[in-house]
C-alpha cells in the first residue's frame, strides 16, 4: 500500500544503480512507516521534462502515498532522508526536490481484485 514515486530530469542512471536506488527507497519507506517491505511499490521515472524556478537544471518530484496517518515528525524524517538519499543517488541538489505526502483512505486503495478499507 505505501508507494513511493520518483520523477526527475536526471540522466537514467545505470540498470543496477537504478535496482539499488528502488530497493534502498523501499525499505527506507517501509522503516519509517513502520509497514511490511512486502506491500511497498516504488517507482523512477527519470529523464521527464521539467522546470523548478524557472531552470532545467535537475529536479525531482516525489510522490509518497500510504494509507494511515503520517504525522509532522514522520512527513520531516522522511523528507531529510529521501532528499539526501536521491540527491546522492542522482545528483539532483536537495533544494531542488519537491515532496508530497498524501495519506489516502483504504477503501480509495484498491489491491488483489478488492480495496484496503
Amino acid at each position: 500500500m505505501p508507494l513511493i514515486k520518483v520523477q526527475t530530469s536526471a540522466l537514467r542512471p545505470a540498470p543496477a544503480a537504478a535496482e539499488a536506488l528502488l530497493k534502498s527507497l523501499s525499505a527506507s519507506l517501509a522503516q519509517h512507516l513502520g509497514k511490511p517491505e512486502s506491500y511497498v511499490m516504488t517507482a523512477l521515472e527519470p529523464e521527464v521534462s521539467m522546470t523548478f524556478g524557472g531552470t532545467t537544471e535537475p529536479v525531482c518530484y516525489v510522490e509518497i502515498k500510504s494509507i494511515g496517518t503520517m504525522a509532522p515528525d514522520k512527513t520531516r524524517a522522511m523528507s531529510q532522508d529521501f532528499c539526501q538519499a536521491l540527491s546522492s543517488a542522482l545528483g539532483v541538489p536537495a533544494n531542488r526536490i519537491y515532496i508530497e505526502f498524501a495519506d489516502a483512505r483504504g477503501a480509495m486503495w484498491g489491491w488483489n481484485g478488492s480495496t484496503f478499507g
